[in-house]
């Protein structure tokens, strides 16, 4: 495949990238969380090839992303009251929910299971793309599989050499980490990846919520995308510190840290003190860090506490030895 053309964003650019996902093609766009590589959701030959693209096990499902609470119902085969709370609360947004799947739903989206992860994305590429090619679009992030999310269209140029067609700049992406994913197929819903919406607020809307450790071992089929043990990994080795800044290997090494200094730093990104703006910048910092060919990156602890979880979650993953 050719290198992938990086294209602003006007009409024209709209509906050629909405004639590739028509035709079973890939296109990388954007949406407020991170960057998708998008496919026909009902085309399960361009579904699979999502999976040849990324490298990524067929037994990670994606989320299908869709342009109205209408477009979701149809692809489910119930919509229950909180589902229709959910909805009404946080959608357009960053919230993927899990539902029994409808018949219709290929099996390359859902692993083979019988649920389905929709969501309706908040960012207007995204909604003009989907809605344009007149078709739900299924899309993971838009890199190599267990490898750093992409949070502009030179992350996406960069990690997936050549294996889209198309690629929409929509600039940086507003929320910079993956979606909440809530599990509706219980009892009990269930929170399988913090995200973007916070556990707090979601109890506080939907009353009782658990929040589940939904990682499953190697070769097991996963209810919902994001549940690797390890996942948004960069390249460089991730120690997490807190106190003092350990020592500095010999090779080149980075540093993301809250309060300390780091002198001798190939890369030194002083994050924001507040979750929201620490989201935003946390794959951009890891990015510049293998960009500048580290092989270490120390990380300073962030703060614990719900409106935490999600960075915490995606440094989790990205420290967890292969």
């Amino acid at each position: 495949m050719r290198e992938p053309a990086i294209r602003a964003i006007d009409t024209a650019s709209i509906d050629e990238a909405a004639a590739i996902i028509r035709a079973g093609g890939l296109v990388a766009f954007p949406t407020e969380t991170v960057y998708g590589l998008g496919a026909n959701a009902l085309d399960a030959d361009a579904v699979r090839a999502i999976f040849v693209a990324k490298g990524r096990p067929s037994t990670n499902p994606v989320i299908v992303h869709v342009t109205s609470v209408d477009e979701a119902r149809a692809l489910v085969r119930e919509w229950p009251a909180l589902a229709q709370r959910a909805a009404s609360l946080w959608w357009p947004g960053p919230l993927t929910l899990v539902l029994p799947r409808a018949a219709h739903v290929p099996d390359a989206v859902t692993a083979g299971l019988d649920a389905v992860a929709v969501r309706l994305p908040a960012h207007p590429v995204a909604r003009a793309l989907i809605a344009a090619a007149g078709r739900p679009i299924a899309a993971p992030s838009a890199n190599r599989s267990n490898e750093l999310s992409p949070t502009t269209a030179e992350h996406v140029a960069k990690g997936m050499e050549g294996r889209v067609t198309m690629i929409l700049d929509g600039g940086p992406c507003a929320v910079g980490l993956e979606s909440t994913v809530l599990d509706l197929t219980g009892a009990v819903p269930a929170v399988l990846r913090p995200g973007g919406v916070s556990i707090h607020a979601l109890r506080a809307a939907l009353g009782r919520v658990e929040l589940r450790d939904g990682r499953v071992g190697e070769g097991e089929a996963r209810v919902s995308p994001g549940m690797m043990a390890r996942h948004y990994a960069p390249r460089a080795r991730v120690v997490r510190f807190s106190g003092a800044l350990p020592s500095a290997p010999a090779d080149t090494w980075g540093a993301l840290v809250l309060t300390v200094l780091a002198p001798g730093a190939a890369v030194v990104r002083m994050m924001p003190s507040d979750p929201d703006g620490y989201a935003r910048a946390f794959y951009a910092a890891l990015h510049a860090v293998d960009d500048a060919g580290c092989t270490t990156v120390f990380v300073e602890e962030p703060p614990e506490g719900d409106d935490w979880s999600a960075v915490r979650d995606r440094l989790s993953r990205a420290s967890t030895p292969p």
